[in-house]
């Protein structure tokens, strides 16, 4: 189990720690792997699927991070000994593997590269949150949804696409509310962005003025 990407680098030794205390778990889609506040269980490592992280107040959910395959969660209460900060939901089928703490202690003792790994998956989820902040001070709504649109159209290579998300999901991503995404996709159409290719996909029709939404 210790196998997974994230520990790639460690010594044996670090390995065997590891596993006398891993346990590989399965999510279905939509199942919670743990709430904010609740006691932490170990370092998630996610080999297969994709994880949610949200944190928000009076029912109103924001996107801290997602990750896939390759990704860790809950780092934080494994070295502050608190509860989760977040909560985290699985997005689609997902295995992870969860490390008790015992177990990182253990390995970290023989092998500091272990930590090292941590410490790293750390600091680029700061400097993440740190560009997510900044996205989302800097520009409105639709500046914020044309980016992500123009992310989509990318990835598609000018194929139709589907934005992968509720309008639901999509709000909490872009750090609003539903009803505020569902006028921006309309306002993208109006201006001749985008149009609609059913079944919940779309199409860029004016790749300069996405751009230019983009970037204002």
């Amino acid at each position: 189990m210790s196998g997974a990407p994230f520990f790639a680098d460690i010594s044996a030794a670090g390995r065997r720690e590891l596993e006398a205390r891993a346990v590989t778990r399965r999510y279905a889609a939509g199942e919670v792997l743990f709430t904010v506040g609740s006691a932490a269980r170990g370092l998630f490592v996610i080999l297969e699927g994709r994880v949610r992280v949200t944190r928000g107040r009076h029912g109103r959910p924001h996107v801290v991070h997602e990750e896939g395959p390759g990704g860790i969660l809950g780092e934080i209460p494994v070295f502050d000994g608190g509860g989760y900060p977040a909560t985290a939901v699985a997005r689609e089928a997902t295995r992870c593997v969860v490390y008790t703490p015992r177990a990182i202690d253990a390995a970290m003792a023989v092998d500091p590269k272990v930590g090292w790994a941590i410490a790293r998956s750390l600091a680029g989820r700061v400097r993440g949150l740190l560009e997510r902040l900044d996205r989302l001070t800097a520009r409105d709504v639709t500046a914020r949804l044309a980016a992500l649109v123009r992310e989509r159209h990318r990835a598609s290579h000018g194929a139709a696409f589907a934005l992968g998300q509720t309008h639901q999901e999509l709000a909490e991503e872009l750090g609003t509310v539903r009803e505020v995404v569902v006028r921006s996709l309309r306002e993208l159409r109006r201006r001749g962005v985008i149009a609609s290719a059913g079944r919940g996909r779309y199409r860029v029709t004016d790749w300069r003025r996405l751009e230019a939404v983009a970037e204002s």
